[in-house]
């Protein structure tokens, strides 16, 4: 079931600064990746995020990183950023998950290699 994709104000106004051509790029990757498969990770397009409750996912589009959340019925995209500007980016905004949680992240990770 192809889940609703939401932008927040911040995602919005990013999306704003980039150029025409990265922000068409940009909107179909999003369409393309995240309506169906947003969970779905990859070497290198779609990354969970480890050590962090929010946000859970990062999608690469070129030289361009969108960090994002799911939930049941939609994909929350949070902010669209550049490479460069992507590790400053989790520093200031990204929310660290719980302890608890992040040994359960690393239970999940184990069993997920054994499969």
């Amino acid at each position: 079931m192809p889940r609703e994709i939401a932008f927040a104000p911040q995602a919005a106004d990013d999306e704003k600064r980039l150029r025409a051509n990265e922000r068409a790029t940009v909107r179909d990757k999003i369409k393309q990746h995240l309506r169906h498969d947003a969970t779905k990770t990859s070497r290198s397009r779609i990354k969970r995020l480890r050590g962090l409750k929010q946000p859970q996912y990062r999608l690469r589009v070129g030289d361009i990183r969108v960090f994002y959340d799911v939930t049941e019925e939609a994909v929350e995209i949070l902010a669209i950023v550049p490479k460069a500007e992507a590790a400053a980016w989790l520093e200031r905004y990204g929310k660290p998950a719980p302890e608890n949680e992040l040994a359960e992240q690393g239970r999940t990770d184990k069993e997920g290699e054994k499969s």
